[in-house]
């Protein structure tokens, strides 16, 4: 049974920052770290002193992780970047609440002394003589050593105390990865008993040493179970200071998941299950055991369950019939059509996700050369009299002229909608929505025929377009966020987007958005065409069908310089491995060559794409580092390593080769984090290259419901009472409820197997443990 965890990170906001320019604001961007290793970086706000970033990660940890801490910086254009702040939780305040956290924290002071990272091997023995006791500390190697000298590196050496007695080893010049080998013997003093303190430095010719680190073990810790392994280093121990709030509050939501993953065959009678639900006939919707799912699910857990079902069908080529089952019920059970996929039901939420996963393309397309012009441009937009600056010249036909540039780009793209493409790829996403807000089962469209177009706009809209518009940078439109006058733009290019079919104009708080009222009123009938091509699509999905890859074959999903290597080849220093190559990542090749305009290139089939995960620093000792596994035709694995320039560039390439290689077989469930060299593995010391890895792959088998983020209350199921609830609830008849308790009870015989798997994995681990390690 694998496992692994995960932090579900949001960075929502600041407040109350101090001023580090001197035009009296601040420049803030934050650092996302895990044990004083930066996993994320939020974009820079410009000129704010209560920045709003609004940006989530997902995280993928060690198990033993031990802290996250958020730093707050303020960008400088000259010189280094000032420090305003930082947060620190640690795992055991994580962990306190199962909801994780999501509250405003006071930001503390940083003390350089106390920014230390890495660990160190030591293995301690006591021993005894004729003289008397005698400590035999082996400091064997550190890891992760935080950058001291301007190089990137350090010069670290270590220092050993014991009572009054102290010895030193050599130093290692140039490494964060320093190997010494070196045993150091003290004796033992008269007096009481001592504890023994390994400190690690940084050597300067020049100046003071700088602090790298330190652990420290108990007498009784010494003389019970001596030190052997790999410990975390730790800063000097002094009392925190508390900043009062004068440092500002940060925003955060962080959620720790931990997954304890069976072989897949485990999760195949699940499975079946819920494909059942999608493709039986539509009179058992309400009873079907993925109804029973989405009834016992609320919040945070059903944004979970939509985003795996979604996912999960996505993968097995059956994305439209699960829309269309979620459809059904959502129409069935929607009374006011002013709610229609507006709730946070199960239907608009995992709506919303596959226009995520599937529709960025088409997002990019339309949105893209608006967006771009309203930062390059910077031209100054207002409406709204109370914000206007009497001193600057204020149009309305700038965002109207904007607007129609939209929906110009819009139409071209719709009439496309039957040939693979953007277009096609965002209209598989609301065929299934649409054909059913288009037909018969909505009773009251017959009094109300705008309900049709409102219904999908008001998805499309406002959950889709209008989201990306307000944080571009969220979307990938572009890098930054805008300062607070392109951020306004953006606003207000929204709001109009908001208002796509002219309902209510002239009416609520708004009435400065008169001016564009023409605009919006010749705008309506050009919204419906579109929408009319677009739920037009032919969207039949057959069961069975093969997986469909997420971009066209022939679209370029991303591009640009990295530096790149292949496996270790003999006789090469490592760093002269990596050569700069501009990549090309399309729905069919990963290429690569010199320039963006060399004619000879080298490409990898997507389709032979095994894995791809992030590479340990330690294994070339260079940050940003990820492998892409891929398997030739003959069988025989190949890996290839590629840089990036920050972690940001990293997540990207990542998430999209992910998201090119999704349909592939035969996927790795695990990988080595490090890389092959010198003989054996970086990350786990083994001489077998062939070995299987021991990190878990971001494609491996689907995690059980212990660790899906969907907790299921088996008490509710399994109450006699749950008939009068759901009777009450639902209205259901005699018949619906008899098919639900049958549905009910099948998939309480599935989830209880998937138990009685977890314990008897649970049992043979524990038999392991309780043997020990066998051999050295």
């Amino acid at each position: 049974m694998a496992k692994s965890s995960s932090l579900s990170v949001r960075v929502v906001e600041g407040r109350a920052l101090p001023a580090k320019d001197v035009s009296g604001s601040s420049d803030p961007y934050c650092l996302v770290k895990v044990d004083d290793e930066v996993v994320a970086r939020t974009a820079t706000v410009w000129r704010s002193l209560g920045p709003f970033w609004g940006e989530e990660y997902t995280v993928h940890l060690p198990l033993d992780f031990h802290q996250l801490a958020f730093y707050v910086l303020d960008e400088d254009t000259v010189g280094h970047d000032d420090i305003i702040g930082k947060i620190s939780l640690s795992r055991e305040a994580i962990t306190a609440d199962p909801r994780g956290i999501d509250s405003w924290i006071n930001l503390s002071r940083v003390d350089p002394d106390a920014e230390v990272q890495g660990e160190i091997c030591l293995s301690v023995q006591m021993l005894e003589d004729g003289r008397g006791r005698c400590l035999r500390c082996h400091v064997l190697q550190a890891r992760d050593l935080a950058p001291r000298d301007i190089s990137g590196t350090s010069d670290p050496f270590a220092r050993v105390f014991w009572g009054s007695q102290s010895l030193e080893t050599s130093t290692i010049k140039k490494t964060r990865f320093p190997h010494w080998d070196e045993v150091l013997e003290l004796r033992e003093m008269p007096g009481a008993p001592s504890p023994l303190r390994v400190e690690l430095w940084d050597w300067d010719m020049v100046g003071k040493n700088d602090f790298l680190g330190m652990v420290e073990f108990s007498p009784k810790t010494l003389q019970q179970k001596p030190p052997n392994g790999w410990f975390r280093l730790l800063p000097f121990p002094r009392a925190e200071e508390d900043s009062g709030g004068n440092l500002g509050a940060l925003r955060v939501k962080v959620r720790l998941i931990e997954d304890r993953v069976l072989p897949s065959q485990c999760y195949q009678p699940l499975m079946e299950l819920l494909m059942e639900s999608v493709q039986g006939p539509a009179e058992e919707d309400t009873a079907s055991p993925l109804a029973l799912l989405e009834e016992l699910t609320f919040g945070d857990c059903r944004q979970d369950l939509a985003t795996k079902l979604v996912k999960l069908f996505l993968g097995r080529g059956l994305a439209g019939r699960f829309l269309d089952y979620l459809t059904r019920r959502e129409v069935a059970r929607t009374m006011d059509p002013n709610t229609l996929f507006r709730s946070n039901s199960l239907a608009s939420k995992s709506m919303e996700q596959f226009m995520k996963l599937v529709g960025m393309p088409y997002l990019h397309e339309v949105l893209k050369p608006v967006i771009s012009r309203v930062f390059e441009e910077k031209k100054y937009m207002e409406l709204d009299p109370c914000k206007m600056d009497l001193g600057r010249t204020r149009k309305a036909t700038y965002p109207i002229k904007l607007l129609l540039g939209l929906k110009e780009i819009m139409a071209e793209t719709s009439p496309g909608l039957s040939t693979l493409g953007p277009g096609h790829i965002l209209a598989s996403s609301v065929y299934a929505a649409g054909k059913w807000v288009w037909g018969a089962p909505l009773t009251f469209c017959s009094s109300q025929q705008d309900v049709k177009y409102l219904a999908i706009s008001g998805f499309l809209f406002l959950r889709f377009f209008a989201p990306a518009i307000l944080t571009p940078k969220l979307f990938d439109l572009r890098d930054q966020h805008g300062d607070p006058q392109t951020s306004r733009s953006l606003l207000l290019l929204a709001k109009v987007t908001h208002r796509n079919l002219g309902q209510q104009l002239g009416q609520g708080k708004e009435l400065w958005m008169a001016p564009l009222h023409p605009f919006l009123l010749q705008s309506v009938s050009r919204v419906r065409d579109f929408l009319d091509r677009l739920v037009d699509v032919d969207g039949d999905e057959e069961a069975g069908v093969p997986a469909r890859a997420l971009f066209p074959p022939s679209a370029i999903v991303r591009e640009g310089y990295l530096l790149k290597r292949k496996e270790e080849p003999a006789g090469l220093a490592t760093r002269f491995a990596f050569k700069k190559r501009y990549v090309w990542l399309s729905g069919e090749t990963l290429s690569f060559s010199k320039s963006p305009e060399w004619q000879m290139r080298h490409s990898i089939p997507v389709s032979h794409i095994r894995a791809v995960e992030r590479v340990d620093e330690g294994a070339f000792q260079l940050p940003h580092v990820m492998q892409v596994v891929t398997q030739d035709g003959t069988g025989a694995p190949h890996t290839t390593y590629l840089q990036c320039k920050n972690v940001n560039e990293l997540n990207q390439w990542l998430s999209a080769l992910r998201k090119a290689s999704a349909p592939n077989p035969d996927k790795l469930a695990a990988c080595h984090p490090g890389a092959f060299r010198s003989a054996r593995w970086t990350c786990c010391l083994q001489a077998e290259r062939s070995g299987e890895g021991a990190g878990r792959t971001a494609g491996s088998a689907l995690p059980a419901r212990q660790s899906a983020g969907v907790p299921l209350p088996l008490k509710l199921l399994e109450d006699s009472n749950m008939d009068t609830a759901l009777e009450a609830d639902t209205g259901a008849c005699p018949e619906v409820l008899a098919r639900q308790r049958a549905a009910a009870a099948r998939l309480l015989e599935v989830l209880a197997d998937l138990d009685r798997a977890h314990e008897e994995f649970q049992q043979q681990e524990r038999g392991k443990a309780a043997l020990g390690p066998l051999g050295p």
